[in-house]
């Protein structure tokens, strides 16, 4: 590959890992604020089926850029960028600690007990969170390419969602078991948070799949790639 194009390839790389952790960290941060997804009120399990965590809007868009990284970049890459998301979402944490722990002032905007109430759960939240992505990821990533070599590069479409909705499963039951195992959450709502949270998670990765086809099909256009070609940033 020129040395032009695999700079290019390179400041993308950096741009998709960088939209990455953005999603990741914000996730984190949003959680405690709840919603109605869809108009009508149902309920499973004694809780509104469609009641979920703001969080979890930018949360599929991760699955989605590990795919795209995955299918250009190659399963390595994929790996790094999510250990990074890793590492930017304790740093968050620590930097979260340290504003709740230094005192407000008088005229500050945000007193403290409001700080604390806003943020004073994000630690719980980040390690759920961060343990329950971790996994989910790694699988999602090992699926992914399981079925990539299976089939040789072809049906996209098979490996994006097969792999983002056990990925997707697996995240949303580990989280919800982390937080109702901390007292966040009431174990009565737990299956209601999962069926709604992965019905939410896996309607979006339908949504997202002509997405990564179109990126697929730019980046194979602009740098020439074949089917099942990987660039090498190295």
């Amino acid at each position: 590959m020129p040395l032009k194009d695999k700079l290019l390839a390179q400041r993308i790389y950096l741009l998709l890992g960088a939209l990455f952790i953005t999603s990741l960290v914000v996730s984190n941060l949003i959680f405690q604020k709840f919603f109605y997804w869809y108009p009508f009120n149902l309920e499973v399990f004694d809780t509104q089926l469609f009641e979920i965590s703001v969080g979890i809007l930018p949360y599929p868009i991760t699955f989605l850029i590990t795919d795209l990284i995955s299918e250009i970049y190659g399963k390595k890459r994929a790996n790094e960028v999510v250990i990074a998301g890793i590492f930017a979402s304790f740093f968050s944490m620590l930097i979260i600690y340290t504003a709740n722990a230094v005192p407000a002032t008088p005229w500050s905007p945000v007193q403290d007990d409001m700080f604390t109430r806003v943020f004073g759960s994000t630690a719980i939240a980040v390690f759920a969170s961060m343990m329950a992505y971790l996994l989910a990821q790694f699988v999602d990533i090992h699926i992914y390419h399981f079925w990539k070599n299976l089939t040789k590069g072809k049906y996209l479409w098979l490996r994006n969602n097969f792999s983002t909705f056990s990925s997707q499963f697996v995240d949303t039951a580990a989280v919800l078991i982390l937080l109702c195992s901390f007292g966040k959450i009431e174990w009565e709502q737990f299956m209601g948070l999962l069926i709604a949270g992965f019905l939410f998670k896996v309607m979006i990765a339908v949504f997202d799949t002509p997405f990564l086809y179109l990126g697929v099909f730019l980046f194979r256009k602009r740098f020439k790639l074949k089917v099942n070609e990987e660039i090498d940033l190295t």
